[in-house]
């Protein structure tokens, strides 16, 4: 009988325990975490049967006394960053998380010597650059010109 009134305060006391954990909470760490079954959504919003285990196992650690980072890293551990919506910039992940930034310093760089380019480029050809023309060419012109007049 014991046995009995204990586990049915123990149930009692963690239930009052587990309420105190808001929903504000579990969404604000569910919506860090990518769902495993659609991939493209966060936990928060996935309707999948295991984004609500996941919702339900973040109640469960952070009623447990868990802090929103020791919930996030047991996530980790178990699926690794790829379980993150947004990735720690380290590793192979810098590449990803600095490969835009390059990308636009590039193109910046590129439209830049285009741009140089085109204001240094000659608009009409000079004299200099002009084709030279030989006395055989000239004689050549002469004689088709004359050839048209006729």
């Amino acid at each position: 009988m014991g046995f009995v009134a204990l586990a049915v305060v123990a149930g009692v006391h963690r239930t009052a325990f587990a309420a105190t954990v808001s929903d504000e909470d579990v969404q604000a760490i569910a919506s860090q975490l990518r769902c495993v079954v659609c991939q493209n959504l966060s936990v928060a919003d996935s309707p999948s049967e295991m984004a609500h285990q996941m919702r339900a196992l973040i109640r469960e650690r952070l009623a447990a006394g868990d802090r929103p980072a020791e919930v996030m890293t047991y996530f980790v551990q178990r699926y690794g960053d790829w379980v993150l919506l947004a990735p720690p910039a380290r590793g192979l992940n810098l590449v990803l998380w600095l490969a835009p930034f390059g990308a636009v310093v590039g193109g910046l760089v590129l439209v830049l010597t285009l741009v140089r380019r085109w204001r240094q480029a000659p608009i009409a050809p000079s004299p200099a650059t002009a084709p030279v023309v030989g006395a055989a060419e000239r004689e050549r012109l002469a004689a088709e010109l004359e050839r048209l007049r006729d």
